[in-house]
């Protein structure tokens, strides 16, 4: 037998025993749910029972699996074309936002276009796929750098989720129903969804299989590709095109589901299948096998009720994505990030008296509207500033927003001065997500414990994420674009593990986005006192090290040199980042972005000298998500738009134009 013949010999082996590990768990699938069947009991009652196991298995267990097979395959399939056409190892339909973009564009239809929804779904999640991918293309340039590409992808996906929990928070009503869907589910109550589904996704695959010889022309190069004859940009548009067209379908019917059209692929060519033909087949099998044994390990975590599918792929698929990320991040070792600043031409007394101005201003504005009524000027002077309402209901709300920015953008400046990293965030290197899982395991897993466990569960939870992201990149000695790759990781699993916490404990939806979003809404007197203590006792501190994170921002050698502890600063200072985050994770929720936006404001006026970054920093923050509470409240009043969410559609622009200057 000649090498080719062992080639298709080998790859028909090999598909062989991935069909029968996808019937395997197809049929352990058939025997879940809330009435329970043994395999024995399940191949009976199809043939000789009564008909209650046949209506329940042929009409709800099977199209759900049905569903599976045809969106994991799809998945799986787009994610193949998408790194193909990328030249990128991290990219798939989620990775790139064209899930985020689709379940956008549902969301809106179900608000504005309610009839689009019902009658033309796959037209508002193709659209909504398609922006999300021009926009990921026209950001990232036509270099396509992978790294540049995946971080891209992931700044669209989060812009496009702050906008959707935005929807679903102020149109509770219209998407009644959407948020389990929109974290990936393959409930299914009747054959509709698989009928509507399975056209386009044949179609589509089948038109991607007729490509596969000129997929494997791309992989020689576009100038070889060119002149075999070869129309490269045709190539990449039916690619792109047919890519977006099984994400749509998928979404449309599934939700948008992540992570599997990272891992199929990959999985294919760990496998050593050459070729795209024989690839998109593999990996079809491969990402049904994935999707429908994720479900199966939903339903076995939590019997009885549902766990979205996606939340469970995003934990299996977290590990992945740092593996990847690991990788793609090695080749940016060694490079010198600095911090770059400009000094202001005001003096930093007249600096600070101007900022507490402008806070007092804000502050006081928020103190005049709340609850449907508004203060005059005049009614505040006559003593409606200390009334009973505003000083039980007003000033925590108004002191937690201040607080909570202050402290979010002191973890950012002591996160960027001591890694060098223009791109350090809470958000983006983990530690908001860190602290969500932590605070949230203490609520739902110990509902025993008291109040004052939750920030220590933050706390845990924070530190952990932070340290996991460190260790995996410390060989790139902690290189920006490294670190946020890891952080998108470590992001991802954290956001799986709080969507299964969610629905464990069995809360409402609007409570969960609420926090999700990140919210200063129903605070009260014992979480000022705390945050405020967290900021009385870090500050100084933070402080302390303002000379050794200037000597550290020159270089490591010029810090040796100098005689400073390296090690030491970079491990005190990380915990009093992690403390700062997590206090304001674990009363205010997710609030992402601040840490980001805040210092490199207060670089831009005050140089980067940090015992003047630091002040105008938290007075920035803080200032900011006053500002932001209070616009949440007058923009769509009576609507109350959470503050997170204001802050995350202006900071992602803001992390789009630091990007580019990286």
């Amino acid at each position: 037998m000649n090498e080719q013949g062992k080639s298709v010999f080998y790859s028909f082996f090999l598909l062989i025993i991935g069909l029968s590990l996808l019937l395997l768990i197809s049929g352990l699938h058939l025997t879940q749910g809330q009435a329970p069947f043994t395999l024995k009991e399940l191949v009976l009652g199809l043939w000789e029972g009564d008909g209650r196991i046949q209506s329940v298995v042929f009409g709800i267990r099977m199209p759900r699996v049905a569903v599976g097979l045809l969106a994991g395959g799809a998945l799986a399939m787009a994610g193949l074309v998408l790194q193909t056409l990328t030249k990128n190892p991290l990219a798939s339909a989620g990775t790139l936002g064209i899930n985020a973009g689709a379940y956008f564009m549902v969301v809106a239809a179900a608000v504005f276009f309610p009839g689009l929804n019902s009658s033309y779904p796959f037209i508002a999640s193709f659209l909504g796929s398609a922006f999300a991918a021009l926009l990921v293309f026209s950001l990232a340039g036509r270099a396509m750098d992978p790294v540049r590409v995946a971080l891209t992808g992931m700044i669209v996906s989060l812009l496009f989720a702050a906008v959707t929990s935005g929807l679903q928070l102020m149109f509770e009503q219209e998407t009644n129903g959407l948020f389990l869907w929109g974290a990936g589910t393959l409930i299914q109550n009747d054959w509709s969804g698989f009928r509507f589904a399975l056209p386009f996704i044949v179609c589509a695959g089948l038109l991607l299989l007729l490509l596969g010889k000129q997929f494997d022309l791309l992989l020689l190069g576009e100038e070889a590709a060119a002149g075999l004859g070869a129309s490269i940009q045709r190539i990449k548009a039916a690619g792109w095109l047919l890519a977006i067209m099984l994400a749509a379908a998928t979404v449309s019917v599934a939700g948008p589901i992540g992570f599997i059209g990272l891992m199929a692929p990959h999985i294919v060519r760990m496998l050593g299948i050459r070729g795209h033909l024989q690839q998109l087949i593999h990996a079809f099998v491969w990402g049904a096998f994935l999707l429908i044994a994720a479900d199966v390990l939903a339903r076995f975590i939590q019997p009885g009720s549902e766990i979205p599918v996606g939340a469970i792929t995003a934990l299996i698929g977290g590990p992945w994505l740092m593996y990847l990320a690991y990788r793609t991040g090695k080749r940016y070792k060694g490079q010198n990030q600095t911090l770059r600043g400009n000094r202001s031409k005001l003096s930093f007394p007249w600096l600070i008296t101007s900022m507490v101005a402008a806070l007092l201003v804000v502050a006081i504005g928020a103190l005049a509207f709340g609850g449907g009524s508004f203060y005059s000027f005049s009614e505040m002077v006559s003593g409606a500033l200390f009334d009973t309402v505003t000083v039980q209901f007003r000033w925590p709300r108004v002191l937690v927003a201040f607080l909570v920015g202050s402290l979010l953008a002191l973890c950012g400046v002591l996160l960027q001065s001591v890694l060098r990293n223009p791109l350090g965030d809470p958000s983006i290197l983990g530690i908001t997500s860190g602290g969500g899982v932590g605070a949230l395991s203490v609520i739902v897993l110990f509902p025993s414990l008291s109040f004052a466990w939750v920030p220590v569960g933050a706390a845990t939870g924070a530190g952990l994420a932070i340290a996991i992201i460190l260790l995996a990149t410390k060989r790139s000695n902690w290189e920006p674009i490294s670190l946020a790759l890891m952080g998108v990781a470590v992001s991802a699993m954290g956001s799986g593990i709080i969507q299964i916490l969610t629905v464990k404990a069995g809360v409402g939806v609007a409570p969960v986005l609420l926090w999700l979003a990140g919210s200063t809404y129903g605070m009260n007197w014992q979480d000022v006192w705390f945050l405020a203590f967290v900021l009385i006792a870090l500050v100084p501190i933070s402080y302390s090290f303002s000379r050794q994170l200037d000597v550290l921002a020159l270089n490591q050698e010029v810090s040796v040199t100098l005689g400073l502890r390296i090690q030491l600063v970079r491990v005190l200072v990380l915990l009093l980042a992690v403390g700062a985050g997590a206090a304001a994770v674990a009363v205010a929720g997710a609030i992402s972005f601040i840490g980001l936006l805040a210092p490199h404001a207060a670089r831009g006026i005050v140089g980067v000298k940090t015992r003047f970054v630091v002040p105008v920093s938290m007075l920035l923050g803080g200032i900011l998500l006053v500002t932001a509470d209070l616009l949440g409240r007058l923009v769509l009043y009576p609507k109350d738009i959470p503050s997170g969410l204001l802050v995350a559609i202006i900071g992602a622009p803001y992390l789009l134009y630091i990007m580019k200057k990286l």
